[in-house]
């Protein structure tokens, strides 16, 4: 009895490596597609350090991958360059790097991943890590969304700072002029819209402690903070702007948010909103950014902020420079990694990979142009004799 299932334990085995073999043989000639290699010695390669990467990355698709990765399983000298080969190359396709776990994707069809209640898991996770961490990473503004290097910029501080100018030139305004923010982050805007244009700004967010830290940056200036979702807005104004908060609101949500800001712009107001987009319509974001970055968040298409904004607003400007993003992301990695030292013992080894993974990848999903970043200005009831070009 005992060398019977001996035998058939032995067996079972070489079922097991047989079928790994297959798996890691058509795992590899896809990455080959990439100019990928495993082993390799080029800093997009791949080291692979158990066979269980390639059962995970196919049964899993992204999630797996990812969380082998956080698991120490592989390793990459330059991430930003493995995913940007791998997006463009379209592996994404074969190996389902956006499959979602059927639960999961029922789940998003049936229920509302970011109603008011949900939506505080993000905060929790995400932006109430502290905020001497991402004062490390970001800029003096503390904008944690895409620079404009497209006008010339050559550090992150002069991008973010392209970017705020930007905004505010899209918007037009004007001293004296109501401002609503939806989604302030650490009150970078603002800040800015108010010392430099002359603004009155009330701004909306759910992160306790953002607002607490932009409450205290923000004395003496024409801001008032409120920490409530971004539904409850009130009052009437002249502009109204969003930069990256869309991503969280949800393809559910996306109709509500824009009769939201319709209704409290008075006639003839403006509003600009600045979000990463995809390509095609989703109801669900990257399965291991879900789980580990950013639960609940869904990046909106062309189609859905379309079929949103229909018959509320006169599309004044639509506006893609999804490739800064990657330079921004990288700019953000290389403080991150700088500063890195004084965050170790705090955060832990496995929260570097994470974060590490999480840059990197964003950056070559903006690399590949697999990922955009859209900025459109809308006006309730058009501008007589036309917006025109700030850009």
């Amino acid at each position: 009895m005992i060398a019977a299932v001996s035998k058939a334990s032995l067996i079972s085995r070489r079922r097991l490596v047989k079928s790994n073999a297959a798996l890691r043989n058509w795992v590899q000639d896809l990455l080959a597609e990439a100019d990928v290699r495993v082993q390799g010695n080029r800093p997009w390669d791949i080291k692979v350090h158990s066979s269980t990467l390639w059962s995970r990355t196919v049964a899993q698709g992204s999630l797996g991958l990812g969380e082998a990765y956080l698991d120490g399983v592989w390793d990459c000298e330059s991430l930003d360059q493995f995913f940007d080969h791998v997006l463009t190359a379209k592996l994404s396709e074969k190996i389902k790097l956006r499959s979602l776990p059927i639960v999961d994707l029922l789940r998003s069809r049936i229920f509302n991943p970011q109603s008011k209640k949900r939506s505080l898991n993000v905060a929790e996770i995400h932006y109430n890590l502290g905020n001497p961490f991402y004062e490390a990473m970001l800029d003096p503004h503390m904008q944690y969304t895409c620079g404009y290097y497209s006008a010339g910029a050559q550090t992150l501080e002069e991008a973010q700072e392209a970017k705020l100018h930007l905004v505010c030139r899209k918007l037009g305004l004007k001293p004296g002029e109501r401002v609503l923010e939806l989604g302030c982050g650490w009150g970078g805007f603002a800040r800015f819209a108010a010392r430099n244009y002359g603004v009155e700004v009330v701004a909306y967010n759910i992160s306790s402690e953002q607002v607490a830290w932009a409450k205290e940056k923000s004395q003496g200036l024409s801001i008032e903070y409120r920490q409530q979702d971004y539904r409850e807005a009130t009052g009437d104004f002249d502009k109204a702007v969003s930069i990256g908060m869309c991503e969280h609101v949800g393809p559910r949500n996306y109709r509500g948010m824009f009769q939201l800001v319709h209704d409290r712009l008075k006639p003839g107001g403006v509003f600009l909103l600045h979000t990463i987009g995809n390509d095609e319509s989703v109801n669900n974001n990257d399965p291991w950014l879900s789980k580990y970055i950013f639960p609940g968040a869904v990046l909106p298409s062309p189609a859905q902020l379309g079929n949103a904004m229909d018959g509320l607003f006169v599309l004044e400007d639509w506006h893609n420079f999804g490739n800064d993003y990657d330079k921004t992301l990288m700019a953000w990695y290389e403080r991150f990694e700088a500063s890195w030292p004084r965050f170790r013992d705090q955060y832990g080894d496995r929260f570097y990979r994470m974060w590490r993974y999480y840059l990197l990848c964003c950056a070559g999903c903006f690399r590949s142009r697999y990922t955009q970043l859209y900025q459109l200005v809308l006006s309730k009831g058009g501008i007589r004799g036309g917006w025109g070009t700030v850009r």
